[in-house]
This record gives structure tokens, C-alpha cells and sequence, in this order.
């Protein structure tokens, strides 16, 4: 990859959804999720995705994960389509980019200790680490996220809502990603400690160098982390540009209209 190219390219996106038929000879009916949705993401920024609910947000987030396909369009990473990889190398590619969920009850495993859950990512590896080189790393990256190596033998019960959102991000740290999508990453989360885990995030940026794609719907917490902002509506990329431009002088009625029903934000 050259310095010029992106680390992540989405190209006219396209995503559309089959409607059940209401009888067998009815018309076949979309729902168009992405429409068209083009984006770039230089390494090392931070690039946020805000909108409402239905927006196409969370669509868009598993289809740069490959997740699920697009209908049209291309996602390159590191310069490759990740569609057009075999399923081999596209397992051996999700080393260096990962995904943090929404949910940080639901997304970690409650049967597994964390240092299983943690070190869960290493399997996509070429060559996966020994179970006591697993453990090693697990242990590292608690550090890294402000746990501690003793936690490695609990379970997820043990822990807060971001305790959890924290080892979630363990967990996408691990196999040292170039790239971490986070959906709504902190939206379950109590004001007081989305503040610690966005700071958390920035912190780990300066470290590491990680490129993130945030998905929220909150524009206090895109202003927050975000060097770039897209706004979205109906599939649709509506606004882009920096969060201190957009948010001050808004060129599109929708981005306007987010920014009023959002009184606490202060720009």
C-alpha cells in the first residue's frame, strides 16, 4: 500500500434486503439498506458514521467487515477487495481489522473464562500461538486497556457494563489490527463511563496507531473521537467533512436537524 492509498476505500456501496412476498405471486420486494455509499479512511484517523436509527449505519459496518456482502460496490483494505478473496484469505485477513459491539453483555461469551475470550482472535493467525503464549497476550492486552492479568481466569458476570466494553476492546486489540470498527460502542453505556472508554480509545490511537470506523448515532461522541465525519439518511452519505466544520455550519437539513434535536451538544 502507498502512502496515498487509503486503508479503507467503500466504493458505491450498494445493500439491499428481500421483503417476504405477501402471496407466491407477488412482485419481489428491496429494502435498499446502502445506496450508493462512498467513503475513505486514511490510517491512523478516526472516522465517524452518524445517523439515526435505519439510517444504514450498522449495514454499512458489516459489509466493511465482510460480515455480509454488498450488492454493488467494492470495500478495499490495505488495497485489496475483500470480496474478491478466497475464504482462507479473508479468515488470515481479519487479523488487522476487528469490530467492538454495541452490547457489552451480549457480545462477550458468559461460558468462556475472559482469557479465552480475549485470545479468541488469535485463531485467525497463520500460525496461532500456543495456549501459554494466548494467555501471555490476553494478559497484555487487559494492561493495555487498564485490567489486570488476574482477571484473565473470570467470567463476564464478574464485570461492569465498561469493564466488559473494555475487555470488548481487548479482545480487538489482540491481534494488533490496523483497523477497529465500533458499533455504538459506548450507547449502553453510562454517561460517565462512555467518557472513560472514548478516552480510553483515544489513548489507545496514540499507542498503537489504530484507525478506527465509529458508528454512533451521537454527535457528542463522534465530535469526541473523530477527525472525519459522514453523515447518513436513508442508505445515503448526505455531509462529510471535520466535526468542529459540520457540526458549526451544517450545509444539509438533515445534519441541521440532528444537531437541534441534540440540545447538550455544544459546538
Amino acid at each position: 500500500m502507498t502512502p496515498q492509498t487509503p486503508l479503507l476505500a467503500v466504493e458505491r456501496l450498494v445493500r439491499h434486503y428481500p421483503v417476504p412476498r405477501e402471496h407466491p405471486f407477488a412482485a419481489q420486494r428491496v429494502v435498499q439498506a446502502l445506496r450508493g455509499v462512498s467513503l475513505t479512511v486514511q490510517a491512523g484517523r478516526s472516522f465517524g458514521i452518524v445517523g439515526e436509527s435505519g439510517s444504514g449505519k450498522s449495514t454499512l459496518a458489516r459489509c466493511v467487515m465482510a460480515l455480509e456482502p454488498p450488492t454493488q460496490g467494492t470495500v478495499r483494505f490495505n488495497g485489496s477487495d475483500l470480496q474478491s478473496l478466497s475464504r482462507e484469505a479473508l479468515r488470515l485477513a481479519r487479523r488487522d481489522f476487528q469490530m467492538v459491539f454495541q452490547d457489552p453483555y451480549g457480545s462477550l461469551d458468559p461460558r468462556q473464562t475472559i482469557a479465552r475470550v480475549v485470545a479468541e482472535p488469535l485463531a485467525a493467525l497463520a500460525s496461532p500461538p500456543g495456549r501459554a503464549e494466548q494467555r501471555e497476550r490476553a494478559g497484555e492486552s487487559l494492561a493495555a486497556v487498564g485490567l489486570r492479568s488476574t482477571d484473565l481466569d473470570k467470567y463476564p458476570h464478574e464485570f461492569s457494563g465498561g469493564q466488559r466494553q473494555r475487555i470488548a476492546i481487548a479482545r480487538a486489540l489482540i491481534t494488533k489490527p490496523r483497523l477497529i470498527v465500533a458499533d455504538e460502542p459506548v450507547s449502553a453505556l453510562d454517561v460517565s463511563v462512555q467518557a472513560q472508554v472514548l478516552n480510553l480509545m483515544m489513548d489507545l490511537q496514540e499507542q498503537f496507531g489504530v484507525t478506527y470506523l465509529l458508528i454512533s448515532h451521537d454527535l457528542a461522541v463522534v465530535q469526541h473521537l473523530c477527525d472525519d465525519v459522514a453523515v447518513m439518511q436513508n442508505g445515503e452519505i448526505v455531509e462529510t467533512g471535520s466535526p468542529d466544520e459540520l457540526f458549526a455550519d451544517p450545509s444539509h437539513p438533515y445534519t441541521r436537524a440532528l444537531i437541534d434535536a441534540v440540545p447538550r451538544v455544544i459546538f
